[in-house]
């Protein structure tokens, strides 16, 4: 059988990777204080931190993010899904723009 490694919280690390995008944002930040070891949680925090903040800052943007806000919401509710079924699975997945971006601030943190 194989080994199943747990990271923050006592947690394997598909459903740690999983979780992160849960509550988007606030579970990125979460994992992302909380993880300090495990690259692979540590970019889906970071990745859901960038993802869910920059959609939650869009939707706050006076006229055009009460335009936008409804496609806005579609968008965010079809990546969440997929994050979270993805991220579970173990796949490995970078979000278009954020995905980089995730990277390069992990780097950065290092």
């Amino acid at each position: 059988m194989a080994e199943v490694k747990k990271i923050a919280f006592g947690l394997e690390e598909k459903v740690a990777c999983a979780l992160t995008y849960v509550l988007g944002w606030v579970t990125g930040l979460v994992f992302l204080l909380a993880e300090k070891e495990n690259a692979k949680v540590r970019f889906h925090a970071m990745q859901s931190l960038m993802f869910f903040g920059g959609m939650t800052i869009i939707s706050f943007v006076p006229v055009i993010g009460w335009l936008l806000s409804p496609l806005v919401m579609i968008v965010a509710f079809i990546v969440w899904l997929m994050s979270i079924y993805k991220a579970y699975n173990g796949e490995e997945f970078e979000l278009p723009v954020v995905g980089k971006l995730a990277k390069k601030q992990l780097a950065r943190m290092k």
